[in-house]
């Protein structure tokens, strides 16, 4: 019988994450963010400066934070409930590498910047749900239905 090594194909974080970014400015109210995940059926949006730069995220539990404190409807901006210097990856970042900052930081949102900090794209679980999917649809035999 002859040995062959674990084959391994190379998946980078630009590979499963979704883009087009949905971004929102700093000072934007809460409710424009809730809007913009609602409309875009989505977990979280990312907070920028004015030059684009990523400087937070709203996610779904940080909504549920302000409507539990009676925060919606004050005209909030974003930046008072958002976390800020949220843990980020690069397109290039090895997948497991990604999944290991999200494992570790129990977070489900992962924003994808470019050399400049500017985001480009996210990971969220959902993202790694159906890049698992596929990859077990093409190596492991998995027949997938829609």
């Amino acid at each position: 019988m002859i040995f062959h090594p674990r084959r391994r194909i190379p998946i980078r974080v630009g590979d499963i994450m979704t883009t087009p970014v949905i971004t929102i400015h700093r000072d934007a109210k809460l409710e424009e963010a809730a809007k913009l995940m609602y409309d875009n059926r989505i977990g979280s949006v990312l907070v920028v400066d004015g030059s684009g730069k990523l400087v937070g995220i709203v996610t779904e539990r940080d909504m549920i934070y302000a409507v539990s404190n009676l925060l919606v409807g004050k005209g909030i901006p974003v930046w008072e409930i958002m976390t800020e210097n949220p843990i980020t990856a690069r397109p290039e970042d090895p997948l497991p590498s990604a999944i290991q900052k999200m494992v570790e930081a129990r977070i489900r949102h992962l924003p994808v910047v470019d050399e400049e900090g500017k985001p480009v794209g996210m990971v969220s679980i959902r993202d790694l749900t159906d890049g698992l999917l596929a990859y077990l649809s093409i190596f492991g035999g998995l027949k997938v239905t829609t």
